[in-house]
């Protein structure tokens, strides 16, 4: 599963002056000049170019209010091109720190540093800024709570929700195109969205079919936008069960586009496929280098006796410092828990993504076929909808 996105050298032989070959007087004036005008110098015949490069811009930091005294911080740079490195520990950024990719959100007391560099010019100078929100964990510092009051279906909040798009599979020959809000390229049909926040105050992500062996969806994400690192993530969710359906919610590393995956990190909240099971179930994972498919570290929760995923639960990670936990409903009661390094002892070439210092975007969406549930049947029937009450995360 998966972008973030010379000055010409004058060079002097013999001089020459109204075409006529010039003296060594004549020659010497022409060359003091040129030397003045464009900072040129001569040594034993030759002559060279060289400008001082220009710092780069030491990064701006502005931050959003989020919940409870939390702060969502961007870093910007006013050089074009460059990267900006930066720490969350007080440890001074160097070129295998964290990139700035997204704004990330600060619900703990902490010090950033931050600087940016480019190539050709001399890196900037380290900007610091204290952060010392004193809240208290466990304390809700941001959601979406999917509010709707205008008595139509509206747009995915567009400062938090982006999307991918396009049916090319997604490593996991999944057969669905996923569409955007508005989305009228063939076959999305803005007046049947794929997602929207409907009148009832949830958030709907529909799977449809709208011709034979045709499907749309969703996959919704925050990435570049909005981003989270250690406390706890929950949504509240009820998933459609229907053979060749796969809903999710999970959430990927903001390094993704310059490590790539699995280097950057999955973590699955909640993922499931197909029609319900006795007992129903969810599977928590993680995922990174050299613990994917068949040797990822990956558990099922069975729901108690009566219950199925096709109602309301409440799903959750949390993260803390070389630990991630999965729960359903009972956030005082993980089923698993996966530790570094004792979960990956028996991985070989296993690497632990999940302290690298990125933050992570989430992902919300609802998958057609793939190599995990196979492809719908007769059985199946469309529209099916993923239901999301809201998205929450704690202060770790």
């Amino acid at each position: 599963m998966l972008q973030i996105h010379d000055a010409p050298q004058l060079g002097f032989g013999d001089s020459t002056v109204n075409g006529m070959r010039a003296g060594p007087m004549i020659s010497g004036l022409v060359m003091a000049l040129v030397a003045a005008v464009c900072g040129c110098g001569s040594s034993n015949g030759s002559t060279s170019s060289s400008t001082t490069p220009a710092n780069a811009t030491a990064p701006a930091v502005t931050t959003y209010a989020a919940h409870a005294g939390a702060q969502i911080v961007s870093l910007s740079t006013t050089t074009s091109g460059a990267t900006i490195y930066y720490t969350v520990d007080g440890t001074a950024p160097t070129a295998s720190s964290a990139i700035y990719a997204a704004p990330f959100l600060i619900a703990s007391n902490l010090t950033l540093k931050a600087y940016a560099t480019r190539s050709g010019q001399t890196d900037s100078a380290v900007t610091t800024q204290t952060f010392s929100p004193n809240i208290q964990s466990g304390t809700l510092v941001w959601s979406d709570e999917f509010t709707n009051t205008t008595g139509s279906n509206q747009q995915p909040n567009p400062a938090i929700w982006t999307y991918d798009t396009g049916n090319s599979g997604f490593g996991n020959n999944e057969l669905e195109t996923y569409c955007a809000w508005g989305s009228n390229a063939s076959p999305c049909d803005p007046t049947h969205p794929s997602a929207y926040v409907g009148t009832d105050g949830y958030l709907h992500i529909v799977s449809q079919q709208p011709s034979t062996g045709v499907y749309t969806s969703a996959r919704m994400k925050t990435q570049g936008l909005f981003s989270v690192q250690y406390g706890r993530l929950e949504a509240r969710i009820w998933v459609p069960e229907a053979q060749g359906l796969w809903p999710a919610f999970w959430a990927l590393g903001n390094n993704i586009d310059h490590v790539n995956w699995p280097a950057c990190g999955e973590q699955d909240i909640m993922e499931r496929v197909n029609a319900a099971t006795t007992p129903d179930w969810n599977e928590g994972s993680v995922h990174g280098t050299g613990f994917t498919g068949s040797t990822g570290l990956g558990t099922v929760f069975h729901f108690p006796a009566g219950e199925i995923a096709a109602g309301w639960h409440t799903y959750g990670m949390i993260w803390k410092k070389g630990s991630v936990a999965y729960y359903v409903d009972d956030p005082t009661n993980p089923y698993v828990t996966y530790t570094n390094p004792a979960s990956l002892a028996n991985l070989s070439g296993a690497v632990w993504p999940f302290d690298s210092g990125t933050s992570n975007f989430i992902i919300l969406n609802l998958a057609i076929g793939g190599d995990w549930p196979g492809s719908p049947n007769t059985s199946t029937t469309f529209p099916q909808s993923l239901l999301v009450d809201y998205v929450r995360f704690y202060a770790p």
